[in-house]
């Protein structure tokens, strides 16, 4: 791993951006994060997740120059484009392959693959233009950089490994498994960044003057609040400063666009379905402008007027002959002046389902019980992190349920901290010295059969005589078990026949803590190699040493036959064709 630069991409479900350092041996990296949208009168650390495709599929703007340039387009022309918003969800909670369709909003489909490829092309060359500018014009390529990809805790491994396939495709890496490319989990890049922030780094009460990684022993949790996902993790801060993960990484989709979602079918109820379809069919940038100035005013804890586009007031002439006719039997809405008031009140309400899920996760994991906390798990500090953490509504809620069990935090900007937090995770991985597997993991293996413990069904005889079971799992982690990011797991295996000349491993993972074989439910096969072993000299006395390194934020596997030295090494592709 190495480069002139590191820099991080913080690819999220309503913004996204970037930060950079130089990447020096010696020194504490100093992450820069740029602005983006002066040219539209906005001076943000990040710019809308929004990418915008001609009726050819190629691309044609990102961020706020694509949400910009759709709101200006007329019927016709944006029925022709595809625009795609909040699509990082699509890999959140379902099976993904590498065939995975997204739907853009004149209801065509593209390549799920290609929409977050180009995104992180965008940002990568973004990202380069931006170095060479501050080194006097100097051109760097991909190669000359560390790049760390921000991910979700709680996707599953598919999808971690789907945008590993999408870094490469943008040319951030050439080789899909290249240590040039980092996954960085959300939640932890935030704890890196929070543990060295001084006590004035913090919007919170009085805290000792002294930075959470001066402190070992100390336990906090980070809440990452993005607009699609909450993710959690929990860490205590060891000698040395780096972290151990205490519980398993949790969360929801319950993040900020659970709110946007509430408001629209509020409106939808107002308005009618039949209204609603029109105007999202018709006049689709004009909406874009309509829920935009809402995401910007929900915050408000005041009742808030969003003003009713003229065509949308055009459209509605077609079921009412006055706008205030659509408000008689709303509750907590009206119809003022060519505006939608939403009374304080019911802005609240739509923040209900959000607040429920953080709320239920965050207790599920403080009341959670263990060998080490038999009385559920203790912490010192709640930090509220990410776009969503920015809303005074949201902060108001966690301070009210939590501040008697410990300190909530928040940092100062909160939607900078997961990508600075990344540029230091980028430069030291093993700062998180281990964490709690989510899964069980195991491989397939062959057993000398046992009347006794085995499933006579599952006998055979080798050609040699020997009598086998197969499909027997070999666990070699198990879920909620500490694993250390410098462990290396070590086992052994031997061929079944003596005339065998290659050994062929199949991975598998479970939810399930005692699952006796591979064939059982909640069993899901992740990756398979076969290692060569040409030289049967020794026949049955040969050994096939096979390495997990379980601790950092995906699983590798390395299998070697020691005779011939003939080694497979693969980063697990979790993808299901």
């Amino acid at each position: 791993m190495g480069g002139w630069f590191l820099i991080a991409i913080d690819f999220g479900t309503a913004y996204s951006g970037y930060a950079f350092c130089v990447s020096s041996e010696n020194s504490e990296p100093r992450p820069r994060v740029p602005k983006w949208g002066q040219e539209h009168g906005f001076n943000s650390p990040k710019t809308p997740t929004c990418i915008l495709f001609d009726e050819h599929e190629e691309f044609k703007k990102f961020g706020y120059d694509a949400k910009m340039a759709y709101t200006k387009m007329h019927g016709a022309d944006a029925q022709k484009h595809y625009l795609f918003e909040n699509f990082k969800m699509e890999l959140y909670g379902k099976t993904i392959n590498k065939n995975l369709m997204i739907k853009a909003h004149n209801g065509k489909s593209m390549s799920a693959l290609k929409i977050i490829a180009e995104t992180l092309r965008y940002l990568k060359d973004h990202a380069l233009k931006t170095i060479g500018d501050h080194t006097s014009g100097r051109q760097f390529i991909a190669s000359d950089v560390t790049w760390v990809l921000t991910v979700p805790a709680i996707w599953d491994a598919a999808a971690k490994q789907f945008m590993r396939e999408a870094a490469t495709a943008a040319g951030l890496v050439t080789d899909l498994n290249s240590d040039s490319l980092i996954l960085a989990l959300e939640p932890e890049a935030a704890s890196v960044w929070c543990k060295k922030l001084p006590s004035d780094g913090f919007i919170a009460e009085e805290i000792n003057e002294d930075t959470l990684e001066q402190t070992p022993g100390t336990k906090y949790m980070v809440v990452d609040c993005g607009g699609g996902t909450i993710d959690i993790t929990v860490h205590e801060v060891l000698q040395g400063g780096t972290l151990k993960e205490l519980h398993k990484a949790s969360g929801n989709d319950m993040g900020g666009g659970t709110v946007d979602k509430n408001l629209k079918m509020f409106l939808r109820e107002i308005f009618s379905d039949e209204l609603w379809d029109d105007y999202e069919k018709y006049y689709a940038p004009e909406l874009q402008k309509l829920m935009y100035a809402f995401s910007l005013l929900k915050g408000t804890d005041d009742d808030i007027d969003i003003s009713c586009p003229y065509n949308f007031r055009e459209l509605a002439k077609k079921y009412h002959s006055e706008m205030s006719d659509f408000f008689k039997t709303s509750q907590g809405a009206s119809w003022e002046e060519g505006s939608i008031k939403i009374t304080k009140e019911r802005m609240r309400s739509f923040f209900d389902d959000s607040f429920k899920g953080i709320t239920e996760s965050i207790r599920q994991i403080l009341n959670s019980e263990s060998k080490d906390n038999p009385e559920g798990l203790s912490i010192d500090f709640i930090l509220l992190v990410g776009g969503y953490a920015s809303c005074n509504t949201l902060r108001s809620h966690i301070k009210q349920q939590f501040s008697g069990q410990c300190k909530v935090l928040f940092p100062t900007d909160p939607q900078e901290v997961i990508i600075k937090g990344a540029v230091l995770f980028g430069k030291n991985p093993k700062v998180v010295s281990s964490r709690v597997s989510a899964l069980t993991y195991g491989i397939t293996v062959y057993q000398r059969f046992d009347e006794s413990k085995h499933k006579p069904e599952k006998k055979f005889t080798t050609h040699e005589g020997i009598e086998y079971c197969s499909d027997v799992f070999n666990k070699l982690v198990q879920k909620g078990e500490s694993v250390g990011c410098d462990e290396v797991r070590k086992h052994t295996f031997f061929p079944i026949s003596s005339d065998q000349t290659e050994i062929s491993f199949r991975f598998f993972s479970t939810e399930r803590l005692n699952a006796k074989y591979v064939d059982e439910w909640g069993m899901d096969q992740i990756g398979s190699f076969t290692v060569q072993s040409p030289d049967t000299t020794k026949g049955l006395d040969r050994s096939i040493r096979l390495e997990i390194k379980f601790g950092f934020t995906e699983m590798q596997a390395t299998a070697t036959d020691i005779e011939s030295k003939q080694t497979q090494s693969i980063k697990l592709d979790f993808l299901r064709n």
